[in-house]
C-alpha cells in the first residue's frame, strides 16, 4: 500500500468491519445509539418507555386515555479510547509477499476487539439484577443444568424466550460436548457459525469466549476463585456504541517507513438488568 493510495474512510470501515465479525460478547448488544458518538467523552441520553396501565372495561361507559410517557434510562457515555500505530519499513514492505500493511491492520482489528470484548463482559457481570449461587467442583451434567437455571432467571424477570443467548468459557463448553443433551442440540444448531456461536441448549444460543470475566468470592482481602462468569441474556439488555474515529497514514520523517495509526473510541451501559443473568461457575478436576 502506498500512502498516496490510502483512504482513510475505507480503512477504518474495513478494521471496523474486521472488529465487529469476531466480537462475541459485542454481538450480544444492542446498537441503538452508535449513530449518535462522534468523539471521546460525548454522552448519549437514553429514553426508555414508561409502562402502559391496563384497565377493565365495562360496556357504555368511557375508558381512560393515558399520555404516553417517556422516562430517563440513564446516559451512554463514550469513555474507552483505543489506539493502534504501527511502522512498516519499504525494504521489508517489498520483501513481504502480501500486502503487510493491511494484515497488521487485521491483527490491531483482533486486539482491539479483544479488550472491547473484555470490556463489554466486566460490564454485563457487574450490572446483570440475577446472580445464581456460585457452583464449584462442577461436572458436564452440572453444565447444561447451569443453562437452565439460567434460563429459569430470565424467565422470572419475564424476559421474552425470542434472541436468549449464555456467553461460556473453553472448559464450560467443553463440559457441555460431554452432555448428550447438548449435542442433540448443537447438531440442530446453525449451520454457520459465527461470532462464537458453538450451539444451543435450553432455549438459548451459546456462545464460546475466553473473556469470560475471572469470579472472585470471599472478601476484598481475601479473595476466593470462583471459576469464570457465565452470562445469559438478550441482547436488549445493554448497548454499546463504537467507531474508528480515526486512521492516519504518514510517511516517517528520519526513515524510509509507512506508519498507520487508529483510534477506536466506545462505551456502553446495562439499560435492563434484569435481562441478565449471571452464575460464577468453577470447573472441577
Amino acid at each position: 500500500m502506498a500512502i498516496t493510495n490510502f483512504i482513510p474512510e475505507l480503512w477504518s470501515a474495513n478494521i471496523l468491519l474486521e472488529l465487529q465479525k469476531n466480537l462475541v460478547y459485542g454481538s450480544a448488544v444492542n446498537r441503538d445509539y452508535e449513530g449518535d458518538i462522534a468523539n471521546y467523552g460525548d454522552t448519549v441520553h437514553i429514553t426508555g418507555i414508561a409502562h402502559i396501565s391496563i384497565g377493565d372495561y365495562t360496556a357504555h361507559t368511557d375508558i381512560t386515555i393515558e399520555p404516553a410517557t417517556d422516562k430517563d434510562a440513564g446516559e451512554l457515555v463514550i469513555n474507552q479510547s483505543k489506539y493502534f500505530a504501527f511502522e512498516i519499513d519499504d525494504v521489508e514492505k517489498r520483501q513481504a509477499m502480501n500486502n503487510l500493511t493491511a494484515a497488521y491492520s487485521r491483527d490491531a482489528a483482533y486486539k482491539l476487539r479483544d479488550l472491547t470484548d473484555q470490556y463489554l463482559a466486566g460490564l454485563m457481570a457487574a450490572g446483570a439484577k440475577s446472580k445464581l449461587d456460585p457452583i464449584s467442583g462442577a461436572t458436564a451434567t452440572k453444565a447444561y443444568d447451569t443453562i437452565v437455571d439460567l434460563a429459569t432467571a430470565l424467565d422470572k424477570q419475564s424476559v421474552p424466550d425470542a434472541g436468549r443467548w449464555v456467553i461460556v468459557n473453553p472448559d464450560f463448553y467443553g463440559l457441555l460436548r460431554k452432555d448428550s443433551r447438548f449435542v442433540a442440540g448443537a447438531e440442530s444448531a446453525h449451520s454457520t457459525l459465527l461470532n462464537g456461536v458453538v450451539g444451543e441448549a435450553a432455549g438459548m444460543t451459546i456462545l464460546k469466549s475466553n473473556n469470560a470475566p475471572a469470579a472472585k468470592g470471599g472478601s476484598a482481602s481475601a479473595q476466593t476463585d470462583e471459576g469464570n462468569v457465565i452470562i445469559a441474556g438478550t441482547n436488549a439488555a445493554t448497548t454499546f456504541a463504537e467507531q474508528i474515529a480515526k486512521v492516519e497514514a504518514t510517511r516517517k520523517e528520519k526513515g524510509f517507513d509507512d506508519i498507520v495509526k487508529g483510534l477506536h473510541l466506545y462505551g456502553a451501559k446495562v439499560v435492563r438488568p434484569e435481562a441478565l443473568a449471571t452464575v460464577h461457575f468453577k470447573v472441577g478436576k
